[in-house]
């Protein structure tokens, strides 16, 4: 019984592989001298049917379909190791198999990634008041507007900045009385006065110049002028001309657009490529022709679940603010992760699931399923693979046609598995289970 069960799975896995290797067998007779004329010193061990394996004879003669048998050597059989797959150099043409050398070399990739741009966080700032008061002016009204650094936003009257004021300009006046007084106590009483009123203003921002110009002139002025602390765009604005603003409270957010960030996916495989401080490229479509140059400033260390992917953060600079937040970007980042690293290309490598192969050229129509531990995939649209462990510099591997020899490595073991040891009856009854297994021609 579980012999019969074996031969209904070698079937199963030979189907694929036994129509080609037929026709391979074909074209080799009708091309290649007559068995009785090559083959005279070589002992057969039983013949096969040319499109079936598992139908197999001990005598020449025709097969189910009609066709000639094919002999089966026992050199064949016995001077190929267990694991290697023996093919013939007509089979072996047929097939198309090729082969190419493992070699050493350095080890790069350009990773490719769309992003978006985004405010530099770094540089967004917010203007708010530390006193409460009444917005008198304003100066900028809308969201989306350009301001330089220096400009006045609005002016907002604060009772306590004008007392504040008005206590700066007594304790200047006694400040100045007392440089005559010949007690020196006094006059340091008046210096420290002096000196924590200014301190008070600055406090509450209100500009250098605007309290020299206050000492200058001896005039308070009513409403207090809040500026930009730097250039850039207005995102958001909380203040409306005549409202009560709290101490506190948000008026504006303001970017500075001079640098942008740009928020890239990369693929979780894509990631040992990236680094912090590697250079970037940047093309959009809004400035055709235009490559933009930045450099990866962070990795964030999650992973987005949906996407499966890592948002990389890039940093442009951005001269006449051509790059806008919200457009869509093209980013190209090279990097180069391995330097003389034992690479093969990646049509060489089988992955199975569990396990990775690659079939090695041991001798002319002789190749071997060697289990190999792979790293990261390199070189323009990664076409190599490198190999940490299972082959050496200068092996020959199979780069087309290996499906095939995969196939081919599992019905040869297969058929070691179920082939006959003798032609006793029990032997011969037994390789029946297989449909047309085993047959005598008389």
């Amino acid at each position: 019984m579980p012999r019969l069960v074996i031969a209904f799975t070698v079937t199963f896995l030979v189907a694929a592989g036994a129509f080609l290797l037929g026709r391979a067998t074909m074209v080799q007779e009708s091309t290649a001298p007559s068995t009785a004329e090559t083959n005279e010193s070589r002992t057969i061990l039983y013949w096969r049917a040319p499109m079936n394996p598992l139908e197999t004879y001990d005598n020449p003669g025709k097969s189910a379909m009609g066709m000639d048998l094919v002999p089966v050597y026992a050199d064949d059989n016995d001077s190929t190791p267990a694991r290697q797959v023996s093919i013939d150099p007509v089979t072996v043409q047929n097939m198309g198999v090729r082969t190419t050398l493992v070699e050493r070399r350095d080890l790069s990739r350009i990773v490719r990634a769309a992003g978006t741009i985004e405010y530099n966080e770094e540089s967004q700032h917010v203007v708010s008041t530390k006193v409460a008061g009444w917005i008198e002016a304003l100066h900028v009204a809308y969201a989306g507007e350009s301001v330089a650094k220096g400009d006045t936003l609005l002016e907002i009257y604060a009772p306590e900045l004008v007392t504040a004021q008005e206590e700066y300009l007594l304790a200047l006046a006694h400040h100045r009385a007392s440089e005559e007084s010949r007690f020196a106590s006094m006059r340091n009483d008046a210096q420290e006065l002096l000196t924590s009123t200014r301190q008070r203003l600055e406090y509450w921002d209100v500009p250098a110049e605007d309290i020299d110009r206050l000492a200058t002139t001896g005039q308070v002025r009513k409403t207090a002028v809040m500026r930009a602390q730097a250039s850039g765009v207005i995102q958001e604005i909380g203040a409306v001309l005549g409202a009560y603003v709290p101490a506190g409270m948000s008026l504006y957010q303001v970017a500075d657009l001079s640098t942008v960030w740009v928020h890239a996916s990369i693929r979780e495989d894509e990631l040992p490529w990236v680094f912090r401080g590697q250079a970037a490229i940047m093309e959009l479509a809004y400035v055709p022709g235009r490559r933009f140059a930045g450099h990866v400033s962070y990795i964030y260390p999650y992973l987005r679940e949906e996407a499966r992917d890592v948002l990389v953060r890039l940093v442009f600079d951005n001269p006449g603010w051509q790059l806008k937040p919200g457009m869509y970007v093209n980013v190209h980042l090279e990097a180069l992760a391995r330097t003389d690293a034992l690479v093969v290309p990646g049509d060489a490598v089988i992955r199975t699931g569990e396990r990775t192969i690659v079939f090695v050229a041991v001798a002319p129509g002789r190749y071997e399923p060697r289990e190999i531990q792979v790293g990261e995939t390199g070189g323009e649209r990664g076409r190599f693979t490198h190999v940490v462990e299972g082959l050496r510099a200068g092996e020959s591997v199979v780069t087309s046609a290996q499906f095939m020899l995969d196939s081919d490595s599992r019905l040869q073991e297969s058929l070691r598995q179920m082939r006959p040891v003798s032609n006793e009856p029990e032997a011969a009854d037994t390789a029946l289970a297989a449909p047309q297994m085993h047959h005598d021609h008389h």
